[in-house]
């Protein structure tokens, strides 16, 4: 049974996939068109993200979901890498320019990009970067609930782990439309609602926090 609140998040979420289609529009494919500072920022994240892979990320054939893919730039930071040898990624985004966008870029037989609110396939491993940084004006409450079935339900999709970030609560205010999700309690949660096994990792140098959750 899909949550009432998943049920309810394509009305919230069209502002938030016009604000992203604006962004995109402004800067274009790269850090900045989804929000972010830099390329450098950027691979970091990613490569913090990867270490749910663990020993995994040097074989190949594994299946990969992306939610919120933005321009496909995680495959691009994928690509060179053994786990994508003979592997699959699913790319999804709430905003259908970027999936464009992501199309015209990617030309891959690995990829298939889709405009969606919610993971659609069933893969090994699951990545949501920077996907619930952006809440706009919904209600905190509201989007703490939203981020949580989310995650339930992507990791419903997902076979080993489920790799996740969000800004931390020193990288901002709630003013700028941002949220700053709660570090400890997402660690409980996961632990509680998806696995055991889910470690915090919040100790590089960027303004967030990323959480590895594990079968």
């Amino acid at each position: 049974m899909v949550p009432d609140i998943l049920q309810r998040s394509p009305q919230f979420l069209a502002p938030i996939a016009v604000l992203y289609g604006q962004r995109l529009e402004r800067f274009g494919a790269r850090p900045l068109g989804v929000m972010w500072r830099n390329e450098d920022g950027q691979r970091l994240r990613f490569e913090i993200l990867v270490r749910v892979l663990e020993d995994e990320g040097k074989a190949g054939g594994v299946t990969i979901n992306d939610l919120g893919c933005g321009y496909a730039a995680f495959f691009d930071f994928l690509k060179p890498l053994a786990v994508m040898r003979g592997g699959r990624y699913f790319g999804y985004d709430i905003c259908e320019d970027m999936v464009d966008t992501a199309r015209r870029r990617v030309d891959d037989p690995r990829v298939s990009l889709l405009h969606s609110l919610v993971a659609t396939r069933a893969a090994d491993y699951s990545f949501a970067s920077g996907t619930y940084n952006l809440r706009a004006d919904v209600d905190e409450g509201e989007w703490t609930d939203y981020v949580k079935a989310s995650l339930a339900q992507l990791w419903s999709r997902t076979a080993k782990g489920l790799a996740f970030n969000m800004p931390g609560a020193d990288g901002g205010s709630a003013e700028d439309g941002l949220y700053y999700g709660d570090p400890q309690g997402f660690l409980d949660f996961c632990r509680e609602a998806l696995s055991p096994d889910a470690t915090l990792i919040d100790d590089y140098p960027l303004p967030e926090w990323t959480i590895l959750v594990r079968r």
